[in-house]
């Protein structure tokens, strides 16, 4: 049997997201102030922060995902600081417990080593908190194997891709995205899954995220035959 069409333990059953922003009243003026309320606010609010350029950027090249050191570095003109936000390898982390945590130690050694006094944002340009409600529905598609997963996998939008991928590994706490879940335990597809899991999501905008997986389907498929 081929593992185009090798039925699957158990179907996958393709969502999507839809994300409704709140505005939470904290608004910061300085990294003191930054840094307080990113240590108080819900895990809603760092993703957002750090993921929601991913939906919004969705047929362009990805841009700096993390909306703490554009701030830092375009508002308070702390560029050293804001390019070390910048670096931080979202793919490293988890959970959202743990991203903020890296988020408030990159701000706070820098507090701690800085010789120079706070520099605040000027009126209007202060660091507006923002919480993302997630709501997830069914798209209707399943998939029983590996065929019927890239053809709905083709057709799906960009934000089932985004839900499958990201909510579901970090704000979620999967721990791994729910395409390799699904293909090392149901579809007997390891060899697919691991390499899915290997790549680095921030790198790729959607669409070429959805053609990066599709082609590792194919050839890895292909090359079985």
């Amino acid at each position: 049997m081929s593992r185009w069409t090798q039925k699957a333990k158990n179907p996958f059953h393709f969502n999507t997201s839809v994300a409704l922003k709140e505005l939470t009243g904290k608004k910061a003026r300085n990294l003191r102030e930054l840094v307080g309320i990113i240590k108080e606010v819900p895990g809603s609010v760092i993703y957002y922060h750090t993921h929601g350029f991913l939906q919004r950027q969705h047929s362009f090249s990805p841009d700096p995902p993390n909306a703490f050191a554009n701030w830092v570095s375009q508002t308070l003109g702390e560029y050293k600081l804001g390019e070390e936000l910048a670096a931080i390898d979202i793919c490293e982390f988890s959970t959202i417990r743990e991203l903020r945590g890296k988020i408030v130690q990159v701000i706070e050694n820098h507090l701690f080593e800085s010789k120079e006094s706070l520099r605040y944002a000027p009126p209007g340009r202060e660091f507006e908190f923002i919480k993302a409600h997630s709501f997830v529905f069914p798209t209707g598609f399943t998939a029983h194997n590996l065929k019927e997963f890239e053809m709905i996998l083709e057709k799906v939008t960009i934000y089932s891709i985004y839900f499958h991928i990201f909510e579901a590994r970090l704000r979620l706490e999967k721990g791994v995205n729910d395409f390799s879940f699904w293909m090392g335990t149901s579809a007997k597809a390891q060899e697919v899954a691991k390499k899915i899991a290997a790549l680095d999501p921030y790198t790729f905008n959607m669409e070429s995220l959805r053609r990066k997986i599709i082609d590792i389907i194919r050839k890895w498929c292909n090359e079985s035959n």
